[in-house]
């Protein structure tokens, strides 16, 4: 049996984190012809601008530059020729505007030139998304912190019990990750600048078609993009490519922190959180899985190997590298796929979290009071001394252990324990210390 063979479109089948998204969309080849264009019919209307080339040949590329006049699958054929999409673009764009003004298509430029600068635009574009979606998470999360500044639960370290702390403290920890994150981003964000260099970083070729000022010529052709101007060509500097790098990867090991506390406190043993709307299992009827979380822990795993492929490119040689600038192609493309997917998942998840106060107070009293050993430690010392109080709990957290019996009931017969609220003393929700100080502390950061 023959199948007729369908246009090609990676709609992310293999990649739920971001498959079918608005960063799916902005970072498809679609997406990266439209920038490619926009980068050649911008750099018409600067020189255009400056007097380097009439007007009529900017409004006439500028008009021809539109993506439905160009085959994608014609384009990716002839790529692999010359290395980049950029050099059969040209070609067809030359053509496409005619004779008379197709001559200052792409004048004075080089391959990377247009290949940089349309990667700056897909980034831009890409971000705008995902400060949207942080936006969204970075609200949800707070409005969980303040609504529980008090609901107390047990804290854990090493995978156990240490002493309580509250739900409205950990929501709080989360949002201030998010807005780490949005920081970074943002600063990345407004910094992203053009490439203009020719062919060896020199503007050589703009000279000598008449131009008098490299930094206009630069400055121009930023503002056309809505981009920065950068002071050097940077075809091998590469510090734009590795601020993505970084603020891309951390974003995903900001939200993989949120997704590893939910994932865990989601556990059918603890059962402190839930997912709005958890996944199905295919042969498990009662499951409702965390899928969203597991979406972005995907997304924490990839996103600091692909970073590293764009700090690898960092090291090119020469004026213009053979490999280092093309490696970073696709990793970049799927940091800001997986970045701009799971901060739409994240903000879902903060959205329709759903939290448990009974299984927290629960879980709180699952070791039988030793939870407040350390709180009970301090009240003991001035009457027994630091190192006896400590020596006394030790001996009776394991006497609660081994007989099954409550800390408090222990307690109550020591000596050092007369005159003390032992009620109070082992209340954990009484013993969160300056949780709800530092969980106000933190929602005023704006």
């Amino acid at each position: 049996m023959t199948f007729a063979s369908p246009a090609y479109t990676d709609s992310g089948l293999l990649a739920p984190e971001w498959g079918l998204s608005g960063a799916a969309r902005e970072t498809s080849d679609h997406a990266y012809l439209r920038a490619l264009l926009d980068a050649e019919a911008a750099l018409t209307r600067a020189q255009a601008a400056l007097g380097l080339a009439p007007a009529e040949a900017a409004t006439a590329v500028t008009g021809a530059a539109v993506p439905a006049n160009f085959d994608i699958r014609s384009l990716a054929a002839r790529t692999p020729a010359g290395g980049n999409p950029v050099i059969p673009l040209v070609a067809d764009l030359t053509t496409t505007v005619g004779a008379v003004y197709g001559p200052y298509v792409h004048r004075g430029a080089t391959s990377q030139d247009i290949m940089d600068t349309a990667t700056m635009l897909v980034a831009v574009r890409t971000l705008e998304l995902v400060l949207t979606d942080l936006g969204r998470t970075e609200r949800a999360l707070a409005g969980l912190a303040a609504e529980h500044r008090d609901t107390a639960m047990p804290g854990r370290t090493l995978t156990q019990h240490a002493v309580p702390t509250t739900f409205g403290l950990k929501a709080a920890g989360w949002r201030s990750l998010v807005l780490d994150a949005r920081d970074r981003i943002t600063r990345v964000r407004d910094c992203l600048p053009v490439q203009l260099g020719g062919a060896a970083g020199t503007l050589a070729a703009f000279q000598a078609y008449g131009a008098r000022d490299a930094g206009a010529l630069t400055q121009a052709y930023a503002r056309e993009l809505g981009l920065t101007a950068p002071a050097l060509p940077w075809h091998t500097l590469r510090t734009p490519v590795a601020d993505l790098a970084g603020c891309l990867a951390f974003a995903a090991g900001a939200l993989g922190k949120l997704a590893a506390d939910v994932l865990t406190l989601a556990r059918t043993e603890i059962g402190e959180v839930s997912e709005g709307s958890g996944g199905g299992s295919s042969a498990m009827p009662h499951k409702a899985n965390p899928v969203r979380s597991t979406l972005l822990a995907v997304a924490a795993r990839r996103a600091p190997q692909l970073a590293a492929t764009l700090y690898g490119s960092l090291a090119a040689e020469d004026e213009r590298p053979a490999g280092a600038w093309h490696a970073e192609w696709a990793p970049l493309r799927d940091l800001l796929r997986l970045v701009g997917g799971v901060s739409a998942q994240a903000a879902e998840l903060a959205e329709g979290l759903r939290v448990h106060p009974a299984a927290m107070r629960r879980n709180l009293h699952a070791t039988g009071g030793l939870i407040v050993s350390e709180r009970l430690s301090a009240a003991l010392a001035p009457a027994l001394g630091r190192a006896r109080a400590r020596e006394l709990l030790t001996d009776l957290a394991r006497r609660a252990r081994e007989e099954d019996r409550p800390l408090r009931e222990l307690l109550a017969g020591e000596p050092g324990s007369q005159g003390l609220d032992l009620d109070d003393l082992t209340d954990p929700a009484r013993c969160t210390g300056f949780a709800g100080v530092l969980t106000d502390r933190a929602l005023e950061r704006r």
